[in-house]
């Protein structure tokens, strides 16, 4: 039986062919033990430090190599186009809005590569502080600093002002627009057809006559028909909360919609703002005691005419409720689109015992007010005598 190389050694009871201190003889092997060679302890430390060191060289390159990165994209500029862009952009800057806001809406629309370019051209250039709100034409893909000069010029605002004036009617003042907007009479027209969309108070019932503010509008680029209609029944809005009008018409025992019917009144015939609550005083006084108000404005309302100062008898005799010379009381809705002086007029009338009014001087708008009819007729004679030298 072979041990097989296992090593059993003097094992009792098993004999292994010779005594201790017997040499072997020719032919027989000596039986060994197969060890693989083992390293030095020594050569095994030195091995460990190395790989040790070589797991901490290799962790400091990474950490090297990702804080070098950081490090350069930190001192990096942010990303950024160059040159001026190309195309058409609409940009709003809305009011409140600073650079950092701006520098958003630019990256979004694509006018600049990077929020944070813009935000550093801006940092650069005091002017960023004094950007106006309003629509800009850009550019898709521009730098940075060709956006911000685009923007800190006030003259850059895509701007179209216009101006309607006191005393118009609603037809006039479509008219105007239509001249002075990119939009049809038909496109207003259709928006006047659904009034109830318009913002109106509920006491204008539904009709916006007198009730588009006359002021001076921005027609921002994304205006349309509706828009422009709304902003001035918001105007006239604000102009009523100013004047605090509901709670002084109130106060005068009128409704908000006769006191703007009387304003629109007060509008259309008077020219100088000394003589409008004068004017309001003798409508009153005249509704008051039931006398018809007898104004040729109103029949020029009627026949959607201007620039006469005098109607005719057969214009005079016509079947309308806003024929105040054939109906007592004020016509059904307002005449025209009073300014604020007119509607102040309106709630404060002067205080006055007139009956009675003429413009006699119609050049500079110059007017005379009267208690008694035969003081009228004095006053009618100068304005007669105006014309006779003038022409009316």
């Amino acid at each position: 039986m072979s041990d097989l190389g296992l090593g059993l050694g003097n094992d009792p009871g098993h004999d292994s062919g010779h005594e201790p201190g017997d040499e072997p003889g020719p032919g027989h092997e000596p039986r060994h033990r197969h060890r693989r060679p083992q390293p030095p302890r020594r050569a095994l430390g030195c091995m460990a430090v190395v790989l040790a060191l070589a797991v901490l060289v290799g962790g400091a390159y990474v950490v090297f190599s990702v804080g070098l990165g950081a490090l350069k994209d930190t001192l990096a500029p942010p990303p950024d186009y160059t040159g001026h862009g190309s195309g058409r952009v609409l940009v709003q800057i809305k009011k409140g809005e600073v650079a950092a806001d701006i520098a958003t809406t630019l990256a979004t629309k694509h006018v600049v590569k990077s929020a944070d370019a813009f935000t550093d051209a801006a940092k650069s250039d005091s002017r960023s502080v004094g950007i106006q709100d309003g629509f800009y034409a850009l550019r898709n893909r521009m730098s940075a600093k060709s956006a911000l000069a685009v923007l800190v010029d006030p003259a850059n605002r895509l701007r179209s002002v216009v101006t309607v004036p006191e005393g118009l009617r609603v037809d006039q003042i479509v008219e105007l627009l239509v001249r002075k907007t990119d939009f049809s009479k038909k496109q207003y027209e259709q928006v006047l057809r659904s009034p109830d969309r318009l913002g109106l108070p509920s006491y204008a019932k539904g009709n916006p006559e007198g009730y588009l503010f006359p002021a001076t509008y921005e027609v921002t680029p994304n205006a349309t028909p509706r828009s422009i209609l709304v902003g001035m029944v918001k105007r006239y809005d604000q102009a009523a909360k100013d004047l605090d009008l509901t709670a002084k018409a109130q106060a005068l025992g009128r409704t908000p919609h006769d006191v703007m019917t009387v304003a629109s009144i007060v509008q259309a015939e008077g020219r100088l703002t000394k003589d409008l609550p004068r004017i309001a005083r003798v409508l009153y006084n005249r509704l008051d005691r039931g006398k018809p108000l007898q104004l040729d404005t109103t029949i020029v309302y009627i026949f959607k005419t201007s620039g006469k100062l005098t109607t005719s008898s057969q214009q005079r005799s016509v079947a309308s409720p806003y024929n105040t010379y054939r109906n007592a009381g004020l016509p059904p809705t307002p005449i025209s689109a009073p300014g604020a002086a007119a509607i102040k007029a309106a709630l404060d009338p002067a205080s006055g015992s007139w009956m009675y009014f003429v413009t006699t001087n119609p050049s500079t708008g110059a007017m005379s007010f009267a208690t008694t009819y035969k003081e009228h007729l004095k006053n009618v004679e100068k304005f007669r005598a105006y014309c006779r030298t003038h022409g009316c």
